[in-house]
């Protein structure tokens, strides 16, 4: 992947504090390690599930689900995947219904995740999917190690994974979290992780990358009280929930309390697919209030060769000039023309992310680096990238409610 900056930011002592501090946390923060980790655990359990299984459920929601599929709905158009890959993530019953609809139970294997063991959402589906089959052998639970839910599991005889240590759930996407279902149907794990280890390489071994993270990150801590308010404009369908899982990244790590002030601050994420978010969320972009920036992401070779038809209509012949234009070629130049009408303005931020294919490699670069560029940011606007106080105060008052 490329990364091209149309903005400057030259505080090279604050990148530098940056750089340090992320060194630094690389021992007790869990994700940094992901890339280089070993998979043969995961391989080997590959080999437990029998061939007649058709079907991969999760049961989880936010970081237990969100990794995944982004990188399944990304590589999935593009590959002959050996499975179906299903989601179950909300307790909106009509949700639970439908997909229960197109699973067939008795060839479906069921991730159940909860890193704490306890999550309301996910075992609420849970207790009524078991309803309906119950046999222990259908399910595997990953969870931390000697959590209430990996004692129910042995109680019940079914398999158990485990979360390594030190990793929230938003960063989990690289490890068993998503590894897991991701290779149960077909997706290459490991070209995923070579992907990721790319990207970390090249930051922490001063390659091509770290300046253009650091220039970033500094740039968005500086002004954040400014533009505060940060759009991925994404040219593909396929990465539509790999902005969903940007913007659960973004907003649980940087909506804090400052560390050292009683401040409140926050960078506000929000996922764009182009070019059909052109006809609507762009004119807010573009002549709107100036408090956003934008990240372009393209693909330059979709691995699909389709074009438009040399076909002359009748009153629209104005319209030729897209005659045996490929659909990809297209794409790309109408992002680069909402590119050109941005630069124009001088006062929108913006920067190009360039994908050179659709494959696992490069969705694996991509999520490094914004794990990265995450981490960065929060260093800098001084806050507790890792921790996630406000969601679990809504966690806390829904218990009190159900026991009451």
């Amino acid at each position: 992947m490329i990364n091209k900056l149309y903005f400057s930011s030259e505080n090279k002592q604050i990148q530098q504090h940056a750089f340090e501090s992320i060194k630094k946390e690389q021992p007790t923060i869990g994700y940094y390690t992901l890339p280089d980790q070993d998979i043969s655990p995961i391989l080997h359990y590959y080999q437990t599930i029998p061939d007649k299984i058709n079907t991969i459920v999760v049961i989880g929601i936010g970081g237990s689900s969100l990794g995944a599929k982004a990188v399944y709905e990304f590589v999935k158009p593009v590959k002959v995947l050996k499975r179906k890959l299903y989601f179950f993530e909300s307790t909106d019953p009509i949700n639970i219904t439908t997909l229960l609809s197109k699973i067939d139970l008795e060839n479906t294997h069921f991730l159940v995740i909860s890193k704490s063991g306890t999550t309301v959402e996910t075992f609420s589906i849970y207790k009524y999917i078991y309803s309906l089959h119950s046999n222990p052998s259908s399910y595997t639970f990953i969870t931390d190690p000697n959590s209430p839910l990996e004692h129910y599991a042995k109680e019940i005889d079914a398999s158990v994974l485990h979360l390594p240590n030190n990793i929230g759930g938003r960063f989990s996407v690289l490890s068993t979290v998503g590894l897991v279902p991701l290779a149960l149907c077909g997706v290459d794990i490991q070209a995923l992780l070579n992907g990721a280890r790319i990207v970390k390489e090249s930051f922490f071994n001063d390659g091509y990358l770290k300046d253009t993270l650091l220039k970033k990150a500094a740039y968005y801590a500086k002004n954040h009280a400014h533009y505060h308010i940060n759009c991925i404009f994404a040219y593909s369908e396929s990465l539509k929930y790999f902005c969903e899982w940007y913007v659960q990244l973004w907003g649980e790590s940087l909506g804090k309390h400052q560390r050292h002030s009683a401040f409140h601050v926050g960078l506000t994420p929000i996922g764009l697919i182009g070019p059909k978010d052109q006809h609507s969320f762009l004119q807010l972009i573009m002549e709107g209030t100036r408090d956003k920036s934008v990240t372009f992401i393209k693909i330059e070779d979709f691995n699909d060769a389709i074009t438009i038809p040399d076909i002359s209509l009748p009153h629209l012949e104005s319209l030729d000039v897209l005659n045996g234009l490929p659909f990809e070629k297209l794409i790309n130049m109408q992002c680069d023309s909402v590119m050109e009408a941005l630069l124009n303005e001088n006062d929108i931020p913006i920067d190009l992310i360039s994908i050179p294919k659709t494959d696992e490699a490069n969705i694996g670069s991509l999520i490094f680096y914004y794990e990265l560029l995450t981490s960065l940011v929060g260093e800098l606007i001084d806050v507790n990238t890792y921790d996630q106080p406000g969601v679990e105060a809504g966690k806390i008052i829904l218990k009190k409610k159900l026991q009451e």
